[in-house]
C-alpha cells in the first residue's frame, strides 16, 4: 500500500480537474481526496496498490483537456486513515 500527497499548481481549478482526478482514482482503485486550496492549487492525496497511485500521478502530470500543469510536487506518507473511496471537495 502506498500513500502520497502530491500538490499540483498551475491552471487546475475550474477546469475540472477534481472530476478528472475522482475518475482516474475510482478506475484504479484508489483512496483519497482531491480538494481545492485557496491559493489556486489542488491537494491530492491517493493511498492504494503503489503500480496505481504511480498510475495517477502520471495522469496528474497530464490533467483534463483544460488544465495547465506547472507542476506536481509529491510526498510520500505514512499512517494515515483515508476514505472508503475518493472524494472532492472545493477548499480545505
Amino acid at each position: 500500500m502506498k500513500t502520497v500527497e502530491a500538490m499540483v499548481s498551475g491552471k487546475v481549478q475550474g477546469v475540472g480537474f477534481r472530476y478528472f482526478v475522482k475518475s482516474h482514482a475510482d478506475r484504479l482503485g484508489i483512496k483519497g481526496h482531491a480538494m481545492n486550496l485557496s491559493d489556486g492549487r489542488v491537494e491530492v492525496v491517493a493511498q492504494g496498490e503503489a503500480e496505481a497511485v504511480d498510475k495517477l500521478l502520471k495522469q496528474l502530470e497530464i490533467g483534463p483537456r483544460y488544465s495547465s500543469v506547472n507542476s506536481v510536487d509529491v510526498v510520500e506518507v505514512t499512517d494515515r486513515s483515508l476514505h472508503q473511496g475518493f472524494v472532492t471537495s472545493a477548499y480545505n
